[in-house]
This record gives structure tokens, sequence and C-alpha cells, in this order.
């Protein structure tokens, strides 16, 4: 049985359905009842368990013969502090279960303790994970090609990609489809130890390989406009998120200006194969019905 945790977010789902496309069987893990209906309905095993408590995440594990694990996004709260209590409640839960093989989510640039905002969460996440099942690997992402999607609307409507990143800084990223086929692969591997595998998508793209992309899809001009770094706190406040998270999250772009969202010297260097026009005309494909 293979258990994937946080089924209904981007990365999650891209296992789950790359783990049934194979024909594993799969149990995914949902907060609430009702977020498991589509993957019953899809045939999978449906588990209810919060991450931060050990004993739901246990029960949810029971049986596996590998998982997947991930600490979600923070739209609310302490990053950190959320991060200390999941870390803790899994680190736990994988140990009770007995859980042979797991592979958790994390970032590239995730060896910097310090330098990376929200990103430090996941070295932290790292830290308190490592050998806690016999074999452990760590999904070390780029930067989710999927992430622009929440400035769709405006390549769509106004011709423009507003972007945090320099226009022309390319950087690690990658499609989540990649991503969940990456980590069910690991899944279904056999090993033993730890490893730190690091994906980036064919090549290493900017802000402007994006709008590019939105351009063919759109067949019209779309220009990436660098949102001024005093500016950015506002935006990302008009989005509901919290004070402490702004930080965080401002904190990892300002890594990236630093180049600390940099590969790691002796890893696992893998490659996925979404082009990063597929990956935005999925993006777009989505926006349509609700235009």
């Amino acid at each position: 049985m293979h258990v994937v945790f946080g089924a209904n977010g981007r990365a999650g789902g891209e296992t789950a359905r790359a783990l049934m496309a194979d024909g594993e069987p799969v149990r995914v893990v949902v907060r609430r009842p009702e977020q498991g209906k589509a993957w019953a309905a899809l045939g999978a095993e449906v588990a209810v368990a919060s991450l931060d408590n050990a004993e739901q995440v246990s029960a949810a594990l029971k049986g596996a013969t590998a998982a997947f694990l991930l600490n979600p996004p923070p739209v609310a709260g302490d990053p950190f502090g959320q991060t200390a209590d999941i870390g803790a409640a899994l680190a736990q839960a994988v140990r009770r279960a007995d859980l042979s093989r797991s592979v958790i989510l994390s970032s590239i640039g995730a060896q910097h303790e310090t330098g990376t905002g929200v990103i430090a969460t996941l070295h932290q996440v790292e830290a308190m994970l490592a050998g806690t099942a016999p074999a452990t690997a760590f999904l070390r992402s780029g930067y989710f090609v999927e992430t622009w999607s929440e400035v769709a609307e405006a390549c769509v409507s106004e011709g423009v990609l507003p972007s945090f990143l320099e226009p022309d800084r390319k950087i690690p990223m990658v499609s989540t489809t990649d991503v969940g086929r990456a980590a069910a692969r690991l899944m279904s591997q056999n090993w033993a130890g730890t490893r730190i595998v690091e994906l980036a998508g064919p090549e290493d793209w900017s802000a402007s390989d994006v709008a590019a992309a939105f351009a063919k899809v759109l067949g019209r001009p779309v220009e990436p406009v660098l949102v001024p770094p005093e500016q950015r706190e506002a935006v990302l406040a008009e989005a509901g998120l919290s004070a402490e998270v702004i930080a965080a999250l401002l904190g990892m772009y300002e890594g990236i200006a630093n180049g600390r969202f940099t590969h790691q010297a002796g890893t696992e260097d893998w490659r996925g194969t979404t082009s990063l026009t597929a990956a935005v005309e999925r993006i777009v494909t989505k926006l349509r019905p609700a235009a």
C-alpha cells in the first residue's frame, strides 16, 4: 500500500495519480472526509488525519509499504512553529508505524539552515525526519511552474506576468506533474539509507521564459513585470496571508535573488520531461472554464 499525504494539493495529487496510473494500491490522506470522495470514486482508499496529530498519522500509515510526506505551505501563523509541530508528529508516526520507505517533499536550497525564508522550514523538516525510516528520500523540488497560476489571470486579461523574480534570472523550475512522477518512482524503488534527490525541469527557466510560454499558449504578447520589493508585502497581504507568512515568503525571494536557490553537490540530480509550454497550457486550460 502506498500512502499519499496532501493528495488535494499540487504535488500530493500528482503523486497519487502517478501511482494509480502505474496500477499501485493507493491510500490518500485528507483533512476532512468530504475531501476524499473524488479519490474514492477513482478507486483509492481514503484516510482522514491532521498532519500535526501523531496518532492520526500513525493510523493512516498502517500497513503502508511506502509513504509520501510533506509539510504543507503555510497560510497563517508562524511557519516555523507549524513545521515543528508537523515534523514532530510525522517523525513519531513514521517510527510508530514501522514505515519502511518514505519520500518527503522538500525544496532545492533546503541545505541552507537560514537565508532562504520559507524554504528553511524544509531544512527543518529534513533534520526532523532524517533516519526515521530505514529508507528515506528527500525530494528537493525546483520552483513549481504551477505557482505561476496565481498570476495567470493577469496574463490573460492584461498581457503581463507579475513576478517577484528578476525576469531574466534562470532558476530550477519544474512542473508538479514531474514531481508526482518522481515521487511515485522513488516510492516504488527498493533502497536503504538516505537519499537526496534534486528535481528540476528539462532546463532551468526564468520569468521571461514563463511569459513567453504564456504568450505562445494564448497567441498574444505577454510581458514579465518585476514587482518592486517595496510593493510585495502589500501584494501578499491583499491575498490574505499573515505577517509571519509574508515575511517567510519574502525571505524566500530574497534568498533566490542572493543565489541560495541552487543545487547541492553530491545529491542525485534528476530532470523532469514536462516542457514549460505544456505546463503553462494546463494552467490556462484550467482557467478558461471560469472565464
